[in-house]
């Protein structure tokens, strides 16, 4: 009887342990998942994106699956139309999900056409190319090119 009431006690123990060990291990991924933080360089995968006078790398900072921010690295657009689509996109895409982001039609810059898309076409290149935290699917860019003398 001792035997039995000892056997089913060790059970019982070992049974909450590993229970405990599977909700601690859930927990810590949820954590780990919240605190990721990914930059990632848009330079090379948008590399033939180009703006009014050439190409505009980004590095796009997503913190727990959100982006926390976007910072426009050195590149040949003039500073004063650079400034403008900086300051209309940009903001758009700051405290999104990636999913979020992936599905936004951002407003461009007006005058600052070409320099506004190219920032966008970063944007979702990097966004592609994110870990999303989310459950939802990818989805490509629409590769659509534009036949009219803009900038």
């Amino acid at each position: 009887m001792k035997k039995t009431i000892i056997i089913a006690a060790i059970m019982l123990l070992i049974t909450g342990t590993a229970s405990l060990d599977a909700r601690t291990k859930k927990k810590s991924t949820a954590r780990k998942a919240a605190s990721t933080t990914q930059v990632i360089y848009t330079g090379d995968i948008a590399n033939k994106v180009i703006g009014y006078n050439g190409t505009t790398p980004l590095n796009i900072t997503i913190k727990g699956g959100v982006i926390e921010s976007i910072e426009v690295l050195e590149n040949q657009e003039s500073p004063a139309y650079l400034k403008r689509a900086k300051e209309k996109v940009l903001p758009q895409y700051i405290g999104k999900t990636v999913a979020e982001a992936k599905k936004l039609k951002p407003d461009i810059a007006t005058g600052a056409t070409y320099t506004s898309e190219a920032l966008i076409k970063n944007i979702q290149m990097g966004l592609d190319k994110a870990k999303s935290t989310s459950t939802s699917k990818k989805k490509s860019a629409s590769k659509k090119k534009s036949t009219s003398k803009r900038h």
